[in-house]
């Protein structure tokens, strides 16, 4: 017999759901919810790590300068314990030996200029000595210079290979995406190169002309910190998932009801 439509309310009565979709509609409910929490949760420990990462950061970049990891200490160092530093280092700036990295900065799009320094134990580690634009590169006295002494304050930053959203390096065209500190080594026939390059700083490189020299003291030091949204998103989410539940519920009891 067909439904008969209510004249007073406007409905039309249905059939209550069979078992077997109670059933389905209740796993899928159940699984959205819990997928939701499960994201809301992970959203939270990723705002206290992201939390205590700032917290790291500006206690390392403000802290007092300390001579740059020696080769002997290289195979201890990692993101956790050694981003960020503030170091100082001397040796020999090997200037014919440099890499030019891509880079977009506040000041345009151009290159990190990164330098060989080779230490006094004979390890070498690169020094991104700032941010010049293409101008910059097209005088070949600026990647051509010999060799000569020279130091450097800054920020020790750990190697970057090419991954992610950044574009793969191609040595052999001599393009430049990351700071791949083992390719770059290779490609420019470095040995003992150190696991970590040191972002030099503005005292390191006053110059505020990227057309005319590396400008230093570029190093992003603050970072994205959006998870507790994306927390209390995720959550309210599943809040949602809730109340349907509890409103188709209602409207099943009522369906039964006027069966």
């Amino acid at each position: 017999m067909a439904a008969v439509k209510n004249t007073h309310t406007g409905d039309t009565p249905r059939n209550p759901r069979s078992k077997t979709t109670l059933v389905i509609l209740g796993v899928v409910a159940v699984a959205l919810f819990a997928g939701l929490c499960a994201l809301g949760t992970w959203q939270v420990h990723r705002l206290a790590w992201k939390r205590d990462l700032i917290a790291q950061v500006n206690q390392r970049a403000h802290a007092p300068t300390t001579p740059a990891p020696g080769k002997r200490d290289w195979r201890a160092l990692s993101f956790n314990n050694a981003e960020y530093r503030h170091v100082a280092a001397s040796g020999t700036y090997q200037y014919d030996r440099q890499t030019l990295v891509q880079a977009a900065t506040e000041l345009g799009s151009g290159y990190w200029v990164m330098t060989p320094l080779q230490l006094a134990d004979g390890g070498t580690v690169l020094v991104n000595r700032g941010f010049v634009l293409p101008e910059w590169r097209k005088n070949a006295a600026n990647t051509t210079q010999a060799p000569a002494q020279g130091s450097v304050t800054g920020l020790l930053r750990m190697g970057e290979p090419g991954s992610g959203f950044l574009r793969n390096n191609d040595p052999a065209a001599n393009l430049w995406y990351s700071r791949d500190l083992p390719a770059i080594g290779t490609a420019r026939g470095l040995t003992d190169v150190a696991p970590y390059f040191i972002d030099a700083d503005a005292a390191s490189s006053p110059s505020r002309d990227p057309a005319k020299a590396p400008v230093g003291g570029l190093t992003a030091l603050t970072f994205p910190n959006n998870h507790l949204v994306y927390a209390i998103t995720w959550y309210a989410l599943a809040l949602m998932i809730i109340v349907g539940v509890v409103i188709f519920v209602r409207e099943e009891k009522r369906a039964r009801g006027k069966a």
